[in-house]
């Protein structure tokens, strides 16, 4: 197997788009993509050549904001407007749509296992549900529905550990709860308010939140991911940021930051070898820290605002999409 080496990091090509591409999936030990995009569609391209025709999946008729595969067959996609699709994605045809939240869904999960899947909204509930059935287990309540300023809040983030034991939620104000799979029980904690700023002068609005989570390969950590606290709220600028914890502990281990802008998503190596880090701001940002050592490997940029990025099976591959652009790079030693 290919090391991983993230110092070694360079562009393979990339891919210019007309839209915002806000989620991506791959098919296992392929270069075919599927992402959700903001013409509200989810498309299905081939990454591995420089102008790959794209075919035009499922319709959402708002912003597909998450895309997950379930299986090498089954797609699910969620979006703005609360909905979950499943869909065959070799005849094209959709298999089932469910009413799932009230509110924008923000993300989904699939288990390792690929037997459930999680959507979080903005309605601030977790669900899980049979990801080949459709069929709803449960239920998590348990972020509160508003801010300490008494606005909204958000639920943008979920994230399963490697054993599919745990599930770990986020919201807007910082807050990241660790939930039992099995029954459903809040098993602990951690609270990030760094990643919260609340402007009560020139916005009036609580900007960032929770963007990004990660369990370590034991689960026994989480890292969680945003934006520090912001200084100029006109140009929304603050440092990227993530802080990773021993969430049994509710303890803050360590914590990194980069170069202005938000991280959106967090990749924990299955090896322990590096936590990846990825966003942006003007542009994309890319971050890799070593979490034995807690030190920088490798901090670097991606040609565009990055939402969600895809590794390949050994890790020396990344997909990344966002703005008007999908970036695919080769981090092999």
């Amino acid at each position: 197997m290919p090391a991983s080496s993230p110092r070694n990091l360079r562009s393979v090509r990339d891919i210019n788009r007309r839209d915002i591409l806000f989620s991506v999936a791959r098919l296992p030990n392929s270069d075919t993509l599927i992402v959700g995009s903001s013409d509200n569609k989810v498309h299905e391209l081939n990454a591995g050549q420089n102008n790959p025709p794209d075919r035009e999946l499922a319709d959402h008729g708002r912003y597909v904001t998450s895309v997950r595969l379930v299986g090498t067959r089954t797609v699910v996609s969620g979006g703005y407007d609360g909905r979950l699709i499943w869909w065959d994605r070799e005849r094209g045809e959709v298999i089932r749509t469910v009413a799932a939240h009230t509110r924008w869904v923000r993300q989904l999960a699939v288990s390792p296992d690929g037997t459930k899947l999680a959507s979080v909204a903005d309605d601030m509930v977790c669900r899980i549900w049979n990801a080949t059935t459709g069929e709803r287990i449960r239920e998590l309540r348990g972020h509160a529905a508003r801010t300490p300023t008494n606005f909204g809040s958000m639920l943008y983030a979920c994230v399963f550990s490697a054993d599919g034991r745990k599930l770990a939620t986020g919201d807007r104000v910082g807050r990241v709860i660790i939930w039992n799979v099995e029954d459903g029980r809040q098993l602990g904690a951690v609270d990030a308010p760094t990643l919260y700023t609340w402007d009560g002068v020139q916005r009036i609005r609580s900007i960032g939140g929770v963007r990004g989570l990660a369990f370590n390969p034991d689960g026994t950590q989480i890292a969680v991911g945003g934006v520090g606290q912001i200084g100029n709220v006109d140009a929304l600028q603050g440092p990227s940021r993530v802080e990773v914890f021993n969430w049994a502990r509710a303890e803050r281990l360590f914590f990194f930051t980069g170069q202005q802008g938000i991280v959106n998503r967090l990749v924990w190596h299955p090896a322990n070898e590096w936590l990846c880090a990825i966003g942006g701001g003007s542009n994309g940002l890319v971050m890799f820290h070593d979490p034995a050592r807690r030190a920088s490997i490798h901090q670097g940029n991606i040609p565009m605002h990055v939402h969600d990025v895809a590794f390949n099976e050994d890790h020396t591959r990344l997909y990344a999409v966002g703005h008007q652009k999908i970036s695919v790079m080769d981090l092999r030693a």
